[in-house]
């Protein structure tokens, strides 16, 4: 059964600027700017005031079933996290998991390395570079244009390789050449 009308909307903080053009949802605020494209979903946004003056962003689904929805509140939720992005901004932390040879890791090197012992049960101790580690693998990025998803197998690749031979150079070209 279809809905004739669903709509959700949010407030947006002070600070922080919005705007919709075409399902195209760019935020802006002290930490930077990010766009993110919502064409995919059957969705009306639209950037509005309410009578205390303070901007809303509404978003509505006319004729919708279920799933379009619970698009709404997928929506409005993806640009929480992008204002919480450019306002606050995110921390990732790395861990380290492992079946059955346990991986020891450490940060060496005045926080510029890390030395990763037994790793699938190794003897020798690899050392990683990050510094030229990640110059590397930001060059690559620069160099290929790549989408998230490539970026994502791009990193994994470079993290696993450089581990492996313990140089970063030799896993950059081999990543360069297979993309």
């Amino acid at each position: 059964m279809k809905t004739v009308l669903s709509s959700d909307s949010m407030e947006i903080p002070e600070g922080v600027t919005i705007k919709v053009d075409a399902k195209m949802i760019e935020v802006e605020g002290p930490r930077g700017k990010l766009v993110r494209n919502f064409k995919h979903l059957n969705l009306d946004f639209q950037l509005t005031t309410n009578e205390d003056g303070k901007k809303i962003l509404k978003i509505d689904s006319w004729f919708s079933k279920r799933k379009t929805t619970a698009a709404i509140r997928t929506a409005i939720s993806h640009v929480e996290n992008l204002i919480t992005g450019v306002t606050k901004g995110y921390r990732y932390k790395m861990r380290m998991v492992y079946a059955h040879f346990p991986i020891n890791a450490s940060i060496t090197n005045s926080n510029h390395g890390i030395e990763i012992r037994n790793f699938l049960g190794e003897k020798r101790v690899s050392f990683l570079n990050l510094f030229f580690f990640c110059f590397f693998f930001f060059c690559f990025l620069l160099v290929c244009d790549c989408s998230a998803y490539c970026f994502y197998v791009c990193l994994v690749l470079f993290f696993v390789l450089g581990m492996l031979m313990c140089e970063c150079i030799f896993g950059f070209l081999i990543v360069f050449m297979g993309c």
